[in-house]
C-alpha cells in the first residue's frame, strides 16, 4: 500500500476508534479479556517477578544480556554482530532520514535473533505484565546514524499500538549521553506532560516539551555494549536522543496483547515465504504469538 494512503487510512481509523460506540465496546472487552485470564498467567521466578514489578511501576527497567540470562543469549550476540558489518553507513538519495534498518532477507539469514525474542521466559513476563496472551511483532535491527535529522522517533512520544506495548531494546554498541541513547521522562510525569499539552499522540519537539517538564528530569539510558532497556512505550513519554559523533545499533524487539488498542499501527505479518523457514522451529504457543491475528476478531 502506497505510504501516503497507508498513513491517510490509518489516521481516519485511529480518529474512527475515538466515537464512544467503538472504543468504549473495544475497553469493555478488553477488560474482560484480562479479567478471564488472570486465572492463566503463567508463573515467574521471583527474580523474574522483581523485574516485573519495577516494569509496572516505572514503566522501564535497565538491565543486561548477561543479567537477563537468556540461554540463546550467545547465539543471539554473535548473529547481531555479523549483523551489524552489513547494514550500509550511509541512506543514499534519502534526505532527512536517520535509521538504517536490515532488511528481512539479513534477518532470516541470522534467524537466531528472532528466535531470542521469543523464549519462553521473556514471554512469560511480557504475558504476567500485559494481563494476556502476547502478540510478537518481529525484531527490528537497526543503526541510528550519527546526523542533525530530529523528527519522528527523536522527537518525545508515546507508541499507540497497544494500551500497553512492551519494546526489549538490545545495545550492541557502546553507547553514552553522547552516543544517541533512549530517553524517558518518569512515569511520574505521564499524566502531569498529557494534561498539559492536551497530548493526542504525534510528536513532541523539546522547546514544547521543557515547558511542562524541565529537561532535568530526562532521564537516558547508557551503557555498554549488551545493556538492554525494557519499557512500556505506551505509558512513558520516550524518544531516541540524537547521537553525535558515532552511529548506534540496536535490535528492538516489539509485543502488544492480542487486542490491540490500534492494530493498524502494528507491524504487518512477515510474508510466508519468511514464515516457511522457521515454522518448524516453532512451538504451539510461540505459533501463537507470531499468528496472532488469525485468531483476533480485533483485527482489521
Amino acid at each position: 500500500m502506497n505510504t501516503i494512503i497507508k498513513k491517510v487510512r490509518n489516521r481516519f481509523l485511529e480518529n474512527l476508534y475515538r466515537f464512544p460506540l467503538f472504543s468504549n465496546k473495544a475497553d469493555l472487552i478488553y477488560q474482560a479479556a484480562r479479567e478471564k485470564h488472570v486465572d492463566y498467567l503463567p508463573v515467574i521466578s521471583t527474580a523474574d517477578m522483581n523485574l516485573l514489578e519495577t516494569l509496572k511501576s516505572e514503566g522501564i527497567v535497565i538491565t543486561s544480556l548477561a543479567e537477563l540470562s537468556i540461554p540463546s543469549t550467545p547465539e543471539m550476540f554473535q548473529a547481531a554482530q555479523s549483523l551489524m558489518l552489513k547494514i550500509p553507513k550511509s541512506i543514499s538519495g534519502k534526505k532527512n532520514e536517520f535509521i538504517i534498518h536490515a532488511t528481512c532477507e539479513q534477518m532470516m539469514e541470522h534467524q537466531e535473533v528472532f528466535f531470542w525474542g521469543i523464549q519462553q521466559r521473556l514471554l512469560n513476563i511480557i504475558e504476567n505484565y500485559l494481563s494476556l496472551p502476547v502478540a510478537y511483532h518481529y525484531p527490528s535491527f537497526r543503526r541510528d546514524i550519527a546526523n542533525q535529522v530530529q523528527q519522528k522517533s527523536r522527537l518525545w512520544h508515546l507508541d499507540k499500538e497497544d494500551r500497553k506495548v512492551v519494546k526489549i531494546i538490545v545495545y550492541l554498541n557502546d553507547v553514552n549521553d553522547d552516543g544517541g541513547p533512549f530517553q524517558y521522562i518518569p512515569k511520574f510525569y505521564y499524566s502531569k506532560v498529557a494534561r498539559s499539552l492536551r497530548y493526542n499522540y504525534g510528536y513532541i519537539p523539546d522547546k514544547t516539551m521543557q515547558r511542562v517538564i524541565s529537561p532535568l528530569n530526562w532521564k537516558s539510558c547508557t551503557g555498554l555494549a549488551g545493556t538492554i532497556v525494557i519499557a512500556d512505550t505506551a505509558n512513558i513519554f520516550h524518544r531516541g536522543k540524537i547521537p553525535l559523533y558515532s552511529d548506534r545499533f540496536t535490535i528492538f524487539f516489539d509485543y502488544t496483547s492480542r487486542l490491540p488498542k490500534h492494530p493498524f499501527y502494528c507491524k504487518p505479518p512477515l510474508k510466508d515465504e519468511y514464515f516457511k523457514k522457521i515454522i518448524l522451529k516453532l512451538s504451539e504457543n510461540q505459533k501463537q504469538c507470531i499468528f496472532w491475528r488469525e485468531n483476533s476478531t480485533n483485527y482489521k
